[in-house]
């Protein structure tokens, strides 16, 4: 308390005044004062708030592998959290209906290449004169039936999971087989299994969840007063991390328990630090459009509603006011007039007995 009042003294009676805005001071009254000065250094973002999050997956980027045809689970080949590649089998399935509709698919195409056979003799007995065109377009129609049919066939096991080289090693050695095998429609990670070896399943029953974790998104809860300040392309960063994104979304509803706003931001590359349900704190920041800069707390004085800053000067300081636009745990982001730049010397400790000799001079108190 002694020292305080020491200090405060002696600024009284040793500074002098050569304005409302200028603190008069010697470099020993400097000194003794305990002022601490720092230069001022620029920054293109501008801190809005803090906010909580979840991480999500893209409803785009997620799947559900289910079987096609009805059958019994025999084999199981991955687990929750494994990754796998597209194509890669995930399963297999013994199903009756299967060799049904292998049997169809081989009988079509038997009956396609005999009517093609068909189709070409005719083809040259119309151009020999010996038959009819109206028997050769009957010969023709009956060809493109048989077509129809192999391609319908085909189909059909396609959708019940075969793929080509499956349904190409069937028509070469034309060996049924009541075996289903399962693949990755992507590549990505599996993240729930609904399937267990040994049950039956019915069509269409899921067997896993799988999903692409390359990109992510965050879904992070605004209150629904600051949503205003807000733009679409402004940055988010996960609290401490290097982890950042983009805002593209805005929701245009309120939660009417918690009053926030759902707004949706796109993680920028891919994090493998990050889990798809994990919750955490985000930051939203703004990119600035005027000359903005970042400075301690301890440095702004405030006084009747106005922040101020002490910019150093050949006479010792000059106060100068300024627009704080932004806060971080120990540093604010401000702007103000032409005064502030890049590098110039300010006080970032001792400001409360600047403060108090600037009052005091100037008549504000």
């Amino acid at each position: 308390m002694k020292k305080t009042l020491l200090v405060f003294l002696f600024l009284t009676c040793t500074a002098t005044k050569a304005s409302d805005n200028q603190i008069m001071l010697t470099p020993s009254q400097l000194n003794n004062l305990g002022v601490k000065i720092d230069k001022l250094k620029s920054v293109q973002d501008i801190p809005l708030l803090y906010a909580p999050a979840k991480v999500v997956i893209p409803p785009s980027q997620e799947y559900i592998v289910s079987t096609a045809q009805a059958g019994l689970v025999s084999k199981l080949y991955v687990a929750i959290g494994d990754k796998v590649e597209k194509d890669q089998i995930l399963a297999l399935i013994k199903s009756p209906e299967l060799l049904s509709l292998q049997r169809q698919y081989l009988k079509a195409q038997n009956e396609k290449k005999l009517a093609w056979t068909s189709y070409q003799r005719n083809e040259k007995l119309l151009k020999e004169g010996i038959i009819s065109n109206r028997r050769w377009q009957e010969n023709r129609n009956n060809y493109f039936a048989f077509v129809a049919e192999a391609n319908e066939a085909k189909q059909l096991l396609e959708i019940a999971g075969m793929s080509s080289s499956d349904l190409k090693k069937l028509t070469t050695h034309r060996k049924l087989s009541s075996e289903l095998s399962i693949r990755s429609p992507i590549k990505g990670v599996i993240l729930n299994r609904m399937g267990t070896a040994g049950e039956r399943l019915d069509v269409l029953a899921p067997i896993y969840r799988i999903a692409n974790l390359d990109q992510l998104w965050l879904e992070i809860n605004i209150p629904q007063e600051r949503i205003g300040k807000i733009l679409i392309t402004d940055k988010v960063k996960i609290d401490g991390t290097d982890v950042s994104g983009t805002i593209s979304l805005i929701g245009q509803s309120v939660n009417s328990q918690t009053q926030t706003i759902l707004t949706r931001a796109i993680i920028s590359d891919k994090q493998p630090s990050l889990r798809a349900g994990q919750n955490v704190n985000v930051q939203i920041i703004k990119a600035s459009t005027q000359p903005t800069f970042v400075i301690p707390n301890a440095a702004i004085a405030q006084s009747e509603g106005q922040a101020y800053l002490f910019i150093r000067n050949d006479q010792g300081f000059k106060v100068s006011p300024i627009n704080v636009v932004g806060k971080q745990k120990h540093h604010s982001i401000l702007t103000g007039t032409d005064a502030l730049k890049e590098n110039i010397e300010v006080a970032i400790r001792g400001t409360v007995a600047l403060k108090a000799s600037w009052l005091d001079l100037g008549g504000d108190e």
